[in-house]
């Protein structure tokens, strides 16, 4: 079997998911630089991969796929990894929490990380920064709630696929400087997720 191949940029959050997961399980691969201001993915090349000309994208001998959080649960799948548990309500646990970051959490973020993060001035309205940074502050108070209560881990009382897309999450509220409520069970779970060697790869300052 050939090499996985992973198209997508390092500094991307949802490239960074991927390299995580692919790192704790073990599996082989090629990074192949996609996204501005890198490789711009508009092109026709890339976009007979992904129509939307968003990365990641992996390329599993032949087999192309999308979206960051279907690319773990494949991934997981595939190796039968107990990051993705063969139990149907442990999985369940763990595919509400990948859900819940790609609905809830990482929306909630998205006006203030485009003009705080990436400086867009499409983004330029104070009122609508504000806004975004309660949503944002919100969803992290459920995520505190829930830690707080769990122990060390998102799901199952182990570490899963839900704590690599959970643990870039948290990584990227930390690096943004804005006034924020001190969450305890958050900042221990941030400092653990860190102590991992797959996840000091990628939860570094460079890479908010």
């Amino acid at each position: 079997m050939t090499k996985l191949r992973i198209l997508g940029r390092f500094t991307s959050i949802n490239v960074r998911k991927v390299l995580w997961a692919c790192d704790e399980m073990g599996i082989a691969y090629d990074r192949e630089d996609w996204g501005l201001p890198l490789r711009d993915p508009s092109v026709p090349e890339f976009l007979a991969l992904n129509p939307n000309a968003q990365v990641p994208v992996i390329v599993d001998d032949g087999f192309v796929l999308w979206e960051s959080n279907a690319i773990l649960r494949y991934l997981g799948d595939r190796e039968r990894s107990d990051l993705w548990p063969a139990d149907r309500q442990e999985r369940a646990r763990v595919d509400q929490w990948l859900t819940w970051q790609a609905s809830e959490l990482g929306p909630s973020w998205t006006y203030a990380v485009q003009n705080m993060l990436r400086h867009n001035p499409a983004y330029g309205n104070a009122d609508e920064v504000e806004k975004s940074l309660g949503r944002w502050t919100k969803a992290m108070r459920i995520l505190e709630g829930h830690l707080a209560a769990a122990g060390g881990f998102v799901a199952n009382g182990r570490f899963s696929l839900a704590d690599i897309v959970l643990g870039v999450s948290i990584h990227r509220w930390m690096m943004l400087r804005f006034e924020k409520p001190q969450l305890p069970a958050i900042e221990s779970y941030y400092t653990a997720m860190q102590a991992r060697k797959a996840g000091a790869v990628v939860l570094g300052a460079a890479t908010p």
